[in-house]
């Protein structure tokens, strides 16, 4: 069964559109509007074999916040559907990525309780035309949506772009560990509660 799912959310700031299957190959049709916000998203879907599209028009006359956190949102909320009942799923995942100087750790739960630590600093505010504060906004909407208790911590590191790349890679190296199917949960959710 194709675990996937599409969402579309309107507000009188952006316009997004997002469909993600979990079991994919990495394909991605990213159009947020925001350079550097699409090339992680991209990242994202091939690190995480996710097929995604993203599709937004935001207020970029304003700044990029609200495209990107709204993206994040969006995103969570189809990761969401697309897990269903969370039957089989392997749940937790953790990962050191590194890239060049750079060393994240991520660790995930897909626990229905959302909660983020972003324990990470950038020593720039901007990557390009990026404002690199927004990576956080990121992923405090993703976790917040997707319901996962997200914990991410750069190491060390001292290029921006590096810094942001090993999170948005570890974020889809461990969701993919996360959301894989385990055969021995067969037709379990994976909780002494018997729900996520």
């Amino acid at each position: 069964m194709m675990r996937s799912a599409s969402v579309s959310r309107r507000t009188a700031e952006t316009d997004v559109s997002v469909s993600i299957a979990l079991d994919g190959t990495g394909k991605a049709e990213i159009s947020t509007g925001v350079g550097f916000l699409d090339h992680m998203l991209e990242l994202f879907a091939r690190h995480g074999l996710f097929d995604l599209t993203v599709k937004v028009t935001g207020d970029l006359h304003v700044d990029q916040h609200h495209t990107t956190e709204d993206t994040g949102i969006a995103l969570g909320q189809a990761i969401l559907e697309a897990l269903g009942d969370k039957k089989g799923i392997t749940r937790y995942a953790d990962i050191h990525m590194p890239m060049d100087e750079t060393l994240t750790r991520i660790a995930l739960d897909i626990s229905g309780r959302p909660f983020l630590v972003f324990n990470t600093t950038f020593p720039t505010e901007k990557i390009g035309v990026f404002d690199t504060e927004l990576v956080r906004e990121f992923f405090q909407a993703f976790a917040v949506n997707a319901g996962l208790t997200l914990h991410v911590e750069t190491l060390y590191g001292v290029n921006s772009h590096h810094i942001a790349e090993s999170c948005f890679k570890g974020l889809a190296r461990t969701l993919r560990r996360a959301v894989a199917v385990d055969p021995r949960e067969e037709g379990r959710v994976p909780s002494t509660k018997g729900t996520l």
